[in-house]
């Protein structure tokens, strides 16, 4: 996703107000969940209205057990005295009722006795108006729109799931609502019906699981426009009818970045890309086939280029192949962040890719000036805070540095392989480092542990002086060593120049040079490969 640069701090608030008080026990409870169920797929069938801001809904829940229990819990929050919040009215096995306690914002189902390897199917019948989640309000032209938008856990405020992205399934929307909107949600349209002359019932199917944060629906007036086709994927574009021009031009922008990953990564893994101009929070919100922009998105001057090509690539990395805990979220977010720069490098040419990355790494390192934590940081309980420049543009940097430390060559066979070993799954971190190591034959192991594990990044003093030869003395006068790999550009009085690489690893490294001509200065990472900061270069 793409945060709203403006409104950073206030997307912070809002989500820490809703969730904060309930990540700890989630936390907690997932873990055991994790080792009992499966949801294999959710069918949802929801209705919605004009009259009131009530959902009425029923979920369809199939899981697989992977332990015999006689118990386990899904995510919903419960309604609370001013009717916010959803009720459940009951739930079924079989026809059946079971017995629920809904306490905490967890839903306790107590069922007979499951196998290992059941697969069963619950009913939950549920009503309320969320309290987050599912964005019921008018857009900014004073139109009525519902529109989910469930980062990081968010769906539980109006959907029973299981609020965290390692149980994946594959999703059905069922959708009754007033004539005037159209649907959009997950997968392929499979029913549009006109049930009376005021209300439509709109089925969308996804075949391929995905994590329940990306799981959601769209419901307002649209124009819509379909594009070419890219590979055999639909490509359409969904925006309010009063930015009908403005935002089919906008988003056509989609195309050549999905030309752009499918060539690069791999087949595109969904039924379709939906490009949807909404009431997200975010800049961009990546929702697997159907990507969810900002209302503020469309100008005509296709000014969120960058953010489409950065959503588009969350298809692969996020969407199908997902963290498996929210801590290692820089598989998403520094992929996206990446691959952004590389649509910008293949499509602009180097300069326009060297300026992003030289804006992504000074936007890191102010950010670290604040806050001092790794790009892993699992003492972190409130999700929203994972999102920062050091999960987008300093784990951007991660990768631009692994590809300079193996080469384009091994570079894209590892993430081509990554993606190809992950897609519809979940990974971790030493996951992706596996892959590499195993493409590569090299050890990565120091690697990635200074860039992700540890806080910190290379803060050099550099002086150098010449006499018979030249003489050079890199400093680290940051807490934490680094081992790094550093160019220098050494100018030449007649014009010329000449670069050198060099292994830092010591505090102090101090570096001989035999002197062939006279030197007028000299020059750091001349051509961006190193995520540092630089207290002084001078000549002695």
């Amino acid at each position: 996703m793409k945060l709203k640069q403006r409104s950073f701090k206030q997307f912070l608030f809002i989500v820490f107000i809703f969730n904060c008080s309930f990540l700890y026990v989630s936390a907690q409870n997932h873990d055991s969940r994790f080792q009992s169920i499966d949801i294999l797929n959710y069918n949802f069938h929801l209705t919605l209205t004009d009259e009131s801001n009530e959902i009425d809904g029923l979920a369809e829940i199939t899981i697989k057990f992977k332990k015999s229990v006689t118990s386990f819990d899904l995510d919903l929050v419960e309604q609370q005295s001013n009717n916010i919040g959803m009720k459940v009215d009951a739930i079924l096995e079989n026809n059946l009722p079971i017995i629920f306690k809904h306490n905490s914002n967890q839903l306790l189902l107590n069922i007979p006795e499951s196998k290992t390897n059941d697969i069963r199917i619950y009913t939950i019948k549920y009503h309320g108006i969320p309290t987050d989640g599912l964005i019921i309000s008018k857009n900014k032209y004073g139109d009525r729109t519902f529109f989910g938008d469930n980062w990081p856990d968010r769906a539980k405020n109006w959907l029973p799931v299981v609020d965290h992205p390692s149980d994946k399934a594959t999703v059905e929307w069922d959708i009754t609502a007033p004539s005037h909107y159209q649907t959009i949600g997950n997968g392929t349209l499979i029913e549009r019906t006109n049930l009376d002359r005021n209300t439509t019932l709109t089925r969308w199917k996804m075949q391929t699981p995905i994590p329940v944060k990306v799981m959601v629906i769209g419901v307002a007036q649209f124009a819509v426009e379909n594009l070419e086709e890219i590979y055999n994927i639909p490509v359409s574009s969904w925006v309010y009818p009063q930015d009908r021009v403005h935002g089919f031009k906008d988003y056509a922008l989609a195309v050549p970045v999905l030309d752009f990953m499918i060539n690069h990564v791999g087949p595109y893994p969904f039924e379709k890309l939906a490009n949807v101009q909404s009431k997200t929070l975010f800049g961009g919100m990546e929702n697997a086939g159907n990507i969810f922009y900002n209302e503020k998105s469309v100008t005509g001057n296709g000014d969120y280029e960058a953010v489409i090509a950065h959503e588009i690539a969350h298809q692969w990395f996020g969407d199908s192949a997902s963290e498996l805990n929210w801590h290692h979220v820089w598989l998403s977010e520094g992929f996206a962040t990446y691959f952004e720069n590389l649509f910008y490098e293949n499509r602009y040419g180097r300069d326009s890719f060297v300026r992003k990355l030289k804006e992504d790494r000074l936007k890191a390192l102010q950010y670290y000036n604040k806050n001092q934590s790794p790009i892993i940081d699992t003492t972190v309980t409130d999700y929203a805070k994972l999102l920062s420049p050091h999960t987008y543009e300093k784990a951007s940097w991660v990768l631009h540095m692994l590809r300079k430390k193996l080469g384009d060559k091994l570079f894209w066979e590892g993430i081509k392989t990554y993606y190809d070993t992950y897609k519809y799954s979940n990974a971790l971190s030493e996951d992706f480092q596996h892959v590499m190591e195993l493409i590569s034959g090299s050890d990565l192991n120091s690697f990635f542990k200074q860039w992700l594990y540890q806080s910190g990044h290379p803060i050099l003093d550099i002086v150098w002086n010449t006499t018979a030869r030249l003489n050079i003395e890199i400093k680290q006068t940051q807490e934490n060593l680094f081992l790094f790999p550093v160019d220098l550009k050494i100018n030449f009085e007649d014009g010329s120049s000449s670069i050198e690489t060099i292994d830092v690893n010591d505090r102090l490294q101090k570096i001989t040079f035999p002197k062939s001509k006279n030197i007028s200065s000299m020059e750091i990472d001349p051509n961006t490969w190193l995520f540092f900061d630089l207290n002084s270069i001078k000549k002695e």
